[in-house]
């Protein structure tokens, strides 16, 4: 007889015991017009975690100048690699591929759900939270897809979590997994990801760039542990490829504001190696799981650009991970190493 079935009449029934699997990525807005552009970047700039300025001073600046110019002209950047065919942005169109290919490599276990969310627009970590604490999810594994932890990433997706849990009446038991910047399975994942590219350029790179994204250098002065984490993913990566750091360099790029941000600066070193000579350039973006605005467009369009006005000819943006067989052993190696014991 099942726990339900021995419940008094009225009360509500116990779902089968699961285990459930969140993947989740940093976010994206609705649409490219004004007003979801607007709702989304609210939400990620209103983020105390990503901004740490005066609470009062940056109200004023968000709410009164960037909430007012910056929607239309980060809607008409998304607008250019907009996937039109879904009518969304690609970066949710490869984090749900991902969820649905790690729930086909998880099938033989009917007890594991796999789902996705984004800590900043839809679908929300609250709404797939909640649908998989009454789906009889009472052990939930969070996967911030973040290779190299920072206080602006991954935190602030476990912090939305443990908001969403303190709702709940029935809290599931939560376990977040940490960041892979070192793991094995992710470096030579990379590795395999930059030789078969390489193999497929109708040139060869002189130089190849690693670009992560940047923060203000006074988070790393506070203690994040993410500028080191990026450097070890580069150094391992190097020893892998057998390159030393002027063949792969590494660089920091999406600076936002007046504060100095983690050196040297992506579009500064592009523009600086075109100005020395450098013809053909590759840049590879491994701080990311999935492509998205920052790989689609200020990678490879913007820093093609800039790479091209200052005298280089040949530019490469390699792919991220994303949905690859190589990506997808990444996620199914840190899942299955965080399920250990639940499963």
């Amino acid at each position: 007889m099942s726990d339900a079935s021995r419940l008094p009449s009225g009360h509500p029934t116990i779902p089968p015991r699961r285990v459930g699997v969140l993947l989740v990525n940093l976010g994206t807005p609705d649409a490219t017009d004004y007003w979801s552009m607007r709702r989304y970047l609210k939400e990620f700039l209103s983020d105390r975690r990503v901004i740490e300025t005066n609470r009062v001073v940056w109200w004023l600046v968000l709410n009164l100048i960037i909430l007012t110019f910056r929607p239309g002209r980060k809607g008409r950047d998304y607008d250019k690699i907009w996937n039109r065919e879904r009518n969304e942005s690609f970066l949710k169109t490869i984090t749900r591929s991902q969820s649905v290919k790690l729930a086909a490599s998880l099938a033989n276990d009917p007890r594991i759900l796999v789902d996705w969310a984004m800590r900043y627009g839809n679908p929300s970590l609250q709404s797939r939270l909640d649908a998989m604490q009454k789906a009889g999810c009472d052990r939930i594994l969070v996967v911030p897809l973040y290779p190299q932890y920072a206080a602006a990433t991954t935190a602030t997706v476990n912090d939305k979590v443990f908001e969403a849990l303190a709702a709940m009446r029935w809290q599931p038991a939560l376990r977040t997994a940490p960041a892979y910047y070192d793991d094995p399975a992710y470096i030579e994942a990379l590795a395999v990801s930059v030789e078969d590219s390489l193999a497929k350029l109708s040139f060869k790179p002189d130089v190849i760039i690693a670009s992560f994204h940047g923060m203000p250098e006074e988070y790393l002065e506070k203690g994040d542990p993410y500028h080191c984490q990026c450097h070890v993913t580069a150094r391992l990566l190097r020893e892998r490829l057998k390159f030393d750091d002027k063949q792969l360099m590494l660089t920091f790029q999406s600076r936002f504001g007046p504060a100095e941000w983690l050196k040297p600066y992506t579009d500064m070193t592009v523009k600086s190696l075109a100005e020395k000579g450098v013809k053909n350039l590759a840049v590879i973006t491994p701080g990311f799981s999935s492509d998205c605005l920052e790989t689609l467009e200020e990678i490879a369009m913007e820093n093609a650009d800039i790479f091209r006005e200052h005298g280089g000819e040949n530019f490469a943006a390699i792919p991220c991970l994303n949905d690859s067989p190589g990506g997808m052993k990444v996620i199914e190696a840190v899942v299955a190493r965080e399920l250990q014991g639940w499963i």
